[in-house]
């Protein structure tokens, strides 16, 4: 079976390690191979967990402090089981796995066993494995392939809508747009992501954050009516500060209402990759992974719905 294994060439060499873990003595073994792999650890502050679940191997974690962030699992196979299980094909099952995001990290494999990447979560029990929130994998995240074509598409197509480049704010949360009913003005904070931008692209994103944030309900999205009285708003102002004593025409409004809920895809797509990033990256305390999930189906949901929007004439 091992041979019908393709493993990606992009996998990283792993290197053997001439070291043999002596199952009475685990934590000695140990020891040794975390001066291979991890040199940089102080031996005197190295702390071992035993794993007693795996009814085929040993099993212990190494590491440094209280965080989880950086755990080698070592694994130390049974006595005899190469007998029944094909070790080469387990490796190359681990390299295939890992290629797709579906496996940890692979640090070394020794006489008698490998150590790799602590994954933190929760093993499943009976109980979870019935419930369907988890065997259906909610989380839908599109793949590099998928996403890339999205941007390839978006670029081409929002380019050529003729909306203004402008100075943006690019995070109009609701929270970031303080409003003083006493003195009757509305004004903005945070300008972390603030920068040029195309103008629909702010007005689009504006309008996705009606839905909030912790607790995303895209049926809160303003409908058509509440847009056009919004950007009809929006273009009288700017006008007025730009001295121009021009009305507003019906057609200027449709016009940034087609360019505004195209560009609502954008918002999606960019806060969905922030999202992604985020999950990998951020130590706050918040569900980034489901967040991108989010942005993403509304991104699919709202493209089938606004791809017949026509530019008026």
């Amino acid at each position: 079976m091992a041979s019908y294994i393709h493993v990606p060439s992009v996998a990283p060499v792993v290197p053997r390690l001439h070291i043999t873990v002596d199952q009475q003595d685990m934590e000695a073994g140990s020891m040794r191979l975390m001066k291979e792999i991890r040199p940089y650890w102080d031996p005197a502050q190295v702390k071992l967990k035993v794993f007693t679940d795996g009814i085929t191997n040993k099993l212990v974690g190494c590491y440094i402090g209280d965080s989880l962030d950086d755990v080698v699992l070592v694994r130390v196979y049974g006595n005899k089981t190469e007998l029944f299980v094909d070790r080469e094909n387990e490796l190359k099952s681990f390299h295939v796995l890992h290629a797709h995001g579906c496996a940890p990290q692979l640090y070394c494999t020794f006489q008698n066993g490998l150590c790799y990447k602590f994954m933190e979560g929760s093993a499943l029990d009976p109980e979870h494995v019935r419930n369907p929130s988890i065997f259906r994998f909610s989380m839908e995240v599109p793949g590099h392939q998928e996403l890339q074509q999205e941007l390839v598409l978006m670029k081409k197509h929002l380019s050529s809508l003729g909306s203004p480049i402008v100075l943006c704010h690019n995070d109009l949360l609701c929270k970031n747009i303080i409003y003083n009913e006493k003195e009757g003005y509305v004004k903005f904070i945070d300008y972390e992501y603030a920068g040029y931008n195309y103008q629909a692209f702010d007005i689009g994103n504006h309008f996705n954050e009606f839905a909030g944030v912790n607790e995303v309900d895209y049926s809160l999205y303003p409908d058509k009516n509440v847009q056009l009285q919004w950007l009809k708003s929006y273009l009288e102002a700017l006008k007025e500060y730009k001295g121009l004593s021009a009305e507003v025409t019906d057609k200027e409004v449709e016009v940034l209402y087609f360019q505004v809920n195209l560009f609502a895809l954008a918002s999606h797509f960019f806060w969905g990759l922030w999202a992604l990033i985020q999950a990998k990256y951020s130590t706050i305390d918040f569900d980034f992974l489901g967040y991108a999930v989010v942005r993403f189906r509304q991104y699919f949901k709202m493209k089938s719905e606004v791809v017949n929007l026509k530019l008026p004439e």
